[in-house]
C-alpha cells in the first residue's frame, strides 16, 4: 500500500492562490494514477483533478484554468496549484492514488490521504 500526506492547505482571500502538495512512500511512483478530491461540509466528495503516469491531466469543469495538477516522479509528489481561489473552493482536500489507468469516480482509488482544509474568505 501506499502512504500519502498532503500539506499546503490554509486560509486565503478570495482571488488568491495556494499549491497543495502530496507526498507518496511506497512503491514506484511513475505508474501510479493520482488525483484531488475534496470535501465541502454537507456535501459529498468530489472530483477535482487528476494526473495519469504519463502526465495527462484531468480536471472537473469548475477549477479548469485555475487548477494546474502535476506530479514529479522523482520526488514521488503530486501538486495541485490553485489560483483565482473563491469562497466555494473552501473544503478539506484529499489526495487520492490508484495502480492503473485513471479514473474519476472515488471508489476506484484505494489509496489516500489524511486531508488538508484549504478555505477561502470572501
Amino acid at each position: 500500500q501506499v502512504q500519502l500526506v498532503e500539506s499546503g492547505g490554509g486560509l486565503v482571500q478570495a482571488g488568491g492562490s495556494l499549491r497543495l502538495s502530496c507526498a507518496a512512500s511506497g512503491r514506484t511512483f511513475s505508474t501510479y494514477t493520482m488525483a484531488w478530491f475534496r470535501q465541502a461540509p454537507g456535501k459529498e466528495r468530489e472530483f477535482v483533478a487528476g494526473i495519469s503516469g504519463g502526465g495527462s491531466a484531468y480536471y472537473v469543469d469548475s477549477v479548469k484554468g485555475r487548477f494546474t495538477i502535476s506530479r514529479d516522479n522523482a520526488k514521488n509528489t503530486v501538486y495541485l496549484q490553485m489560483n483565482s481561489l473563491k469562497p466555494e473552493d473552501t473544503a478539506v482536500y484529499y489526495c487520492a492514488g490508484r495502480w492503473g489507468s485513471y479514473q474519476r469516480d472515488r471508489a476506484r482509488y484505494y489509496d489516500w490521504g489524511p486531508g488538508t482544509q484549504v478555505t477561502v474568505s470572501s
